[in-house]
C-alpha cells in the first residue's frame, strides 16, 4: 500500500481510506476493518453524526489493538435534536469542545488524529470555531484539524483564517467541480485533500443509471460506459474510477465506504492495478463534461 503525507503535517495515510459512514453488522464490520488493516489501510474516517455516535463506538472497538498504527479521523458540528429526529448545525466553540470529549470516549482513545468540521457556512463564527480546534490541538486532544465541505467560499475562508491540515470534498468522474477553483488552491497551500464519493453512489460501476447532480441518466450511463471501456482484466471499473481520482495531483487519498470483504479486496487492489494512461484519462473526461459550482462561490 502506498502512503501520502497529509498536507504539511506528519500524518502518512494510505492512498485508500476507509469511510465508516455505513457499516454492516457489528461482527461483520469488525472483521472487515481488521482485514483492511492487515491489507495496509491506515486511515479510517467516521463522524459523531453517524448512527448517533454508534459508528464511532464500533470503529473504536474494531481498531483497539492497532490504534497506535492508525490515523483516526472524525467530525463535529452537527448536533442531534433532543427528540432524535434530525439535527441542527452548531459550529460553536462550546459544542466542539464538548463534542471531542464524547468522541474520544466512544472511540476509546485519548487523542484524535484528524478532527474535522462536518460542514460549514459563511455565517459561521469562524474565529470562534477555529479557536476551538487550535485549543484542542494545544491540549493534545487532537493532532490536526480539517474541514469537510464542498462549498468553495467556505473552503477559501478556512484557507485564509486557519492552519487546517485537510479538506474532505466530493470528487469523481461525475463530480469534477473541485477542479475549477478548489483543488489547485489547496495544492498550492499544501493542504491535503480527501476525496469522498469517488464511485458516485455506485453509478460508475454497477448501479442502474439515474440522474446525478446536473447530469441526466443518459449522461450517467455514458460515464459508466467510459469507465468500463478503459478498464481491463487487470483493472476493474471500480479500480479505474478510483484511479481517475487518485491521478489528480491535489488528491491525498480516496475515502471509500466498504461493506463486504469482496469490495475491500477489490478496492485495496486499486494500488497495484495498472495506472491509467493519459489517453484513458482523456477518454473518460471527454465522455462527461466538467461542471462548476453554481452556489457558494
Amino acid at each position: 500500500m502506498k502512503y501520502e503525507v497529509l498536507g504539511a503535517t506528519s500524518l502518512r495515510i494510505s492512498k485508500i481510506g476507509f469511510g465508516c459512514m455505513s457499516l454492516p453488522t457489528q461482527d461483520a464490520s469488525i472483521q472487515i476493518i481488521s482485514k483492511a488493516i492487515a491489507l495496509g489501510i491506515t486511515f479510517f474516517d467516521t463522524a459523531d453524526l453517524y448512527d448517533k455516535g454508534e459508528n464511532e463506538r464500533l470503529l473504536g472497538k474494531a481498531i483497539k489493538e492497532k490504534r497506535k498504527d492508525l490515523i483516526i479521523a472524525t467530525k463535529v458540528g452537527n448536533q442531534w435534536k433532543k427528540d432524535g429526529n434530525g439535527w441542527d448545525w452548531n459550529p460553536s466553540k462550546e459544542h466542539i469542545i464538548a463534542g471531542v470529549e464524547a468522541s474520544l470516549r466512544r472511540l476509546g482513545t485519548d487523542y484524535i488524529d484528524l478532527y474535522q468540521l462536518h460542514g460549514g457556512t459563511m455565517q459561521d463564527p469562524f474565529n470562534e470555531t477555529i479557536e476551538a480546534f487550535e485549543w484542542l490541538k494545544q491540549q493534545g486532544k487532537i493532532r490536526y484539524y480539517g474541514l469537510s465541505s464542498i462549498r468553495p467560499n467556505v473552503i477559501k475562508e478556512w484557507i485564509n483564517q486557519s492552519n487546517m491540515a485537510s479538506v474532505m470534498l466530493q470528487y469523481s468522474v461525475l463530480d469534477r467541480r473541485p477542479e475549477e477553483s478548489v483543488l489547485h488552491l489547496l495544492q498550492e497551500k499544501n493542504i491535503g485533500v480527501l476525496a469522498r464519493g469517488s464511485l458516485a453512489q455506485g453509478l460508475l460501476i454497477n448501479k442502474e443509471p439515474k440522474s446525478y447532480l446536473n447530469f441526466d441518466a443518459s449522461t450517467v450511463k455514458e460515464a459508466a460506459t467510459a469507465v468500463s471501456a478503459v478498464s481491463t482484466l487487470e483493472r476493474t471499473p471500480t479500480q479505474t474510477a478510483l484511479q481517475f481520482v487518485l491521478q489528480q495531483p491535489a488528491i491525498t487519498a480516496a475515502v471509500v465506504g466498504i461493506r463486504t470483504m469482496e469490495q475491500l479486496v477489490e478496492i485495496v487492489g486499486t494500488m497495484s492495478a495498472p495506472p491509467l494512461e493519459i489517453n484513458e484519462i482523456e477518454k473518460i473526461k471527454k465522455a462527461v463534461p466538467a461542471h462548476i459550482y453554481e452556489e457558494n462561490r
